[in-house]
C-alpha cells in the first residue's frame, strides 16, 4: 500500500516479490495462532516469510496507476499459503486515490471500458467532482482487473487501501463516490471487495458513510496494531463503515505485516 501495507511494515502500514525465502516469523508468545502476511512492491527481491497461513498481495506498485513489478512471483508465494483460517489462501489489495484534475488522467465522461457506466452522481464532465470521482475510482478497478496481470480477478478478494499518504480532495463526498466507483467495477464482475485503512485515515478521507453506499456493507481490515494481541484486540474494534465487520487485523514485527483473521 502506499504506505499503511507496505509502508507500516517498514513504520507501520502498502508489498514483496523475487523467490520465496524463509523470513523471521513474527512473536507469538507461545501461541500457535495462525497469522498472513501481506506483501507488495518493497518486498521485490526480499526474502519473504514461510508457512503463512493466507497471503495477502499488493496489485500496484504504490500508486493507483501503475503495477506491483513483482505482482507474479508474489502471487506464486501466496498460492503456497497453508490456510486454517476464514480468510481467503490468496487474497489482493489495490491503492487508491483521489487526485482529480492534478492527476496523469482524469475522465471527461461516464465512458471507459467500451461501457457507458451507470453512475449514481451523475453526468462526468471533467470536473474534480462526485461525478468524475466515481468515474476515476471505476476505471482505476477496471484497470486493476484487465492490466495489471491478475488471472482469474473474479475469485479473489480485492481489499481498498485507503490511506492519507495517497493524493485525496478535500471533499469526502468525491472521495467516497471514487470508493464505490471502484467498488462498482470489481463487484460489476462478481468478486468481493473490503476496505483497508485505520480508523483515524478513513475519518480524515471518507468521513461517514450512508446506509445506501455500496461501501457500507463491506469487511474492514484494519492496520495499527503493533503485537499479535494488539491485532486480536482491534477484532473488537468498531468497523470502517457501519454496516460492516472488522474481519482482518494487522500488526507489525521484524519488517514485515502480519495479518490476523477474525473470522
Amino acid at each position: 500500500m502506499l504506505v499503511l501495507l507496505a509502508c507500516w511494515a517498514f513504520a507501520a502500514i502498502v508489498g514483496l516479490a523475487g523467490a520465496p525465502g524463509a523470513a523471521a516469523a513474527p512473536a507469538k508468545g507461545g501461541s500457535a495462532t495462525p497469522v498472513g502476511n501481506d506483501v507488495s512492491w518493497p518486498q521485490c527481491n526480499k526474502l519473504l516469510p514461510t508457512g503463512q497461513a493466507f497471503g495477502i498481495v499488493g496489485v500496484n506498485g504504490g500508486l493507483a496507476n501503475n503495477t506491483n513489478p513483482c505482482l507474479a512471483d508474489q502471487l506464486a508465494w501466496a498460492q503456497q499459503s497453508s490456510g486454517g483460517t476464514g480468510q481467503p489462501l490468496v487474497a489482493l489489495y489495490v491503492n487508491t486515490a483521489n487526485p482529480g484534475t492534478a492527476g496523469s488522467w482524469w475522465p471527461i465522461s461516464n465512458q471507459y471500458g467500451g461501457t457507458t457506466v451507470n453512475n449514481p452522481y451523475g453526468t462526468c464532465e471533467g470536473a474534480p467532482d462526485e461525478a468524475c470521482a466515481y468515474m476515476y475510482g471505476y476505471a482505476k478497478a477496471y484497470d486493476d482487473v484487465h492490466l495489471r496481470g491478475v488471472g482469474n480477478p473474479t475469485v479473489y478478494l480485492w481489499w481498498l487501501d485507503v490511506e492519507t499518504g495517497n493524493t485525496w480532495s478535500d471533499d469526502q463526498v468525491a472521495n467516497r463516490a471514487d470508493l464505490e466507483g471502484m467498488t462498482a467495477y470489481f463487484q460489476s464482475i462478481g468478486a468481493r471487495v473490503g476496505l483497508y485503512s485505520t480508523s483515524s485515515q478513513w475519518g480524515q478521507i471518507v468521513g461517514q458513510v450512508p446506509a445506501g453506499s455500496n461501501l457500507n456493507p463491506l469487511p474492514s481490515w484494519l492496520a495499527g496494531a503493533r503485537t499479535l494481541n494488539g491485532a486480536k484486540n482491534n477484532c473488537a474494534s468498531a468497523p470502517l463503515t457501519p454496516g460492516g465487520r472488522v474481519t482482518l487485523t494487522q500488526f507489525v514485527s521484524r519488517g514485515f505485516d502480519y495479518d490476523y483473521s477474525c473470522i
